[in-house]
C-alpha cells in the first residue's frame, strides 16, 4: 500500500474547510454524504479493509467501509460461518468484489490481502485480537471498549508504540462536528469553568431467561469464540449479544455504552484521573434470570480540581432525560451546555433559559445496536484513513481512549466490591486495596494470553 504523502496538512485542511464548516454550525452540505466527502483530494489511496466480528454491528462496519471512496473491504473473519456469508453477501452487493473469509483471527491477520482492519467483536476479544493485528503489520480500527480491563488498555498504549502502527478506537463521537464545536465552546469558556459533569444512558433491555446447556450449534466454533475467556459449557442464551450481561465476557451497560458519554464528559473537562470512585446499583429491573450485570447503577467519581462527574444507567426503562436516551450535560458558573446523543448541543444560561442551539440534519439513534450513525461515522473513517495516508493526528487514540475507558472500569471495580475506591490521580491505580486490584487484569484460558 502506498504511504507517502499526496497532499499536505494545510492543503488537506484548506480544501475540506467549506464542507466542514457548515457542518459545525448545525447543518449539512447539499447532497453531502460520506461518499463525497470522501472524494477530497488526497483520499484516493486505496486502503484493502479486513473486518474481525461481522454479524451485527461489524455487518454494518463492514458494509459502511465498503462504501468509502478509496477503500477496498477485502478479508472477513468470524466464528459464525452464517455471518461470514451474510456480510460476504452484503460486500459483493455494495462493492462488487469477491471476498476472503477465514474463521480464525490468528490465521487471518497473517494473510498479506488487506493492509488495516475493524474489530467488532466481544469484549474479551478486543485486545487481544488488535495486538494480534498490530503484530502482524495492520493498522486497526477497534470498536469501544477498547478493552475488557485496565491491563489490557494499558497493554495496547504498549503495543501500539511497539508495533508503530495506527490504532483508532470507535468513540466516534470525537469526530462529530457539532459534537467537536461543542466540546470547544467549553474549552473557551461558554458557560465558565466546568464543575460537574452527568452522563446517562437509558433503554428497554428485557430478560434473558436461563440458559439450557445444550449442543454448540453447528454454524459456531465456540472454541473460537471463547478464545482468550477460561472455558465454560456453552448455553443457548449467550451467543449473538447476551454475553455483554455475563461478568465472563462483557461488563454491562457501563463498558458497552457509558464508554461513550464518559469519553466526552473527561475531553471536555480536561479530566484525568479521579481521586474517588463511588459505584452503587445491581440488577433491580427483572429478577429470576440469567442477567449478572447491574441494569440500573450510578457511578460518580471526583478529582483533586474540584470536579465530580456522574454516569446512570437506566438498561431496562427507556425514559429520556433532557428528551434523550444517551447525553451529557455540563454545569459551569455561567451556565449549562447539553450535548445529546447525536450530532447536536444547546446552552442554557445561568437563568435556565436556553440562549443557543446547535442541531444537524444527519439524526442518529444511539440506542440502535447496530448502525446508529452511519453518515457521521463515516467521518471518523475518513480521519482513520487520514492517519494511514497522511499521518495526520487521530481523533480517538489509544491514549485517550483508555483513560476514558479506564474512569468507567473503576466504576465496575467500586460495583463488584461494593465499597468506593481510593485512586492515585497520577496514575489511575486504586490505593490500598490489593483486593480490588485483583481486577485490574484477568485470568486467561491457558495458550490464550493477551502479552505485548
Amino acid at each position: 500500500m502506498t504511504t507517502h504523502r499526496v497532499q499536505s496538512r494545510r492543503d488537506f485542511l484548506q480544501t475540506g474547510a467549506s464542507a466542514a464548516s457548515l457542518l459545525a454550525v448545525g447543518g449539512a452540505l447539499p447532497g453531502f454524504t460520506a461518499r463525497s466527502y470522501a472524494n477530497i483530494p488526497g483520499a484516493n489511496e486505496k486502503i484493502r479493509m479486513g473486518g474481525i466480528g461481522i454479524h451485527s454491528r461489524g455487518l454494518a462496519l463492514a458494509s459502511n467501509f465498503a462504501k468509502q471512496e478509496g477503500c477496498e473491504v477485502t478479508f472477513l473473519c468470524d466464528v459464525d460461518t452464517r455471518a461470514l456469508a451474510t456480510c460476504a453477501a452484503r460486500i459483493q452487493e455494495i462493492a462488487g468484489n469477491t471476498v476472503k473469509t477465514e474463521k480464525d483471527v490468528r490465521r487471518m491477520v497473517e494473510s498479506k490481502d488487506f493492509d488495516a482492519v475493524f474489530i467488532a467483536t466481544p469484549d474479551h476479544w478486543h485486545a487481544l485480537a488488535a495486538i494480534l493485528a498490530m503484530r502482524a503489520g495492520k493498522e486497526v480500527y477497534l470498536e469501544k471498549p477498547c478493552c475488557y480491563s485496565p491491563a489490557e488498555g494499558e497493554m495496547l498504549i504498549q503495543a501500539e508504540a511497539k508495533y508503530r502502527r495506527v490504532l483508532q478506537v470507535g468513540n466516534q463521537r470525537r469526530s462529530w462536528p457539532n459534537v467537536v464545536q461543542g466540546i470547544q465552546e467549553l474549552k473557551e469558556g461558554t458557560i465558565g469553568r466546568v464543575y460537574f459533569g452527568k452522563s446517562w444512558y437509558a433503554n428497554s433491555r428485557q430478560p434473558i431467561g436461563v440458559g439450557r446447556q445444550v449442543p454448540v450449534p453447528e454454524w459456531l466454533d465456540w472454541d473460537l469464540w471463547q478464545g482468550p475467556a477460561p472455558r465454560v459449557p456453552y448455553r443457548d442464551n449467550i451467543v449473538h449479544y447476551n454475553w455483554h450481561w455475563f461478568w465472563h465476557w462483557g461488563l454491562g451497560e457501563a463498558l458497552a455504552n457509558g464508554v461513550h458519554t464518559m469519553d466526552l464528559l473527561r475531553w471536555g473537562m480536561d479530566l484525568e484521573y479521579p481521586t474517588l470512585v463511588t459505584s452503587v446499583g445491581g440488577r433491580y429491573a427483572f429478577l429470576g434470570d440469567d442477567w449478572e450485570v447491574p441494569d440500573t447503577q450510578v457511578i460518580s467519581m471526583q478529582f483533586d480540581n474540584r470536579t465530580a462527574v456522574t454516569w446512570e444507567d437506566h438498561s431496562s426503562n427507556p425514559h429520556k432525560l433532557e428528551g434523550e436516551s444517551v447525553g451529557v450535560m455540563f454545569f459551569g458558573e455561567k451556565g449549562t451546555l447539553v450535548i445529546g446523543g447525536g450530532n447536536d448541543y444547546w446552552i442554557y444560561d445561568n437563568k435556565d433559559q436556553m440562549v443557543k442551539e446547535v442541531r444537524s440534519q444527519i439524526k442518529a439513534d444511539p440506542t440502535e445496536k447496530m448502525n446508529p450513525s452511519e453518515k457521521l461515522d463515516a467521518l471518523h473513517f475518513q480521519n482513520f484513513f487520514d492517519a494511514i495516508r497522511k499521518g495526520e493526528k487521530l481523533n480517538s487514540g489509544i491514549v485517550p481512549n483508555h483513560k476514558s475507558n479506564l474512569l468507567i472500569q473503576l466504576g465496575i471495580i467500586a460495583q463488584r466490591m461494593g465499597r468506593s475506591l481510593k485512586v492515585n490521580p497520577k496514575n489511575g491505580r486504586i490505593l490500598d486495596d490489593p483486593e480490588a486490584m485483583t481486577h485490574w487484569t484477568r485470568t486467561y484460558e491457558k495458550g490464550w494470553e493477551v502479552t505485548v
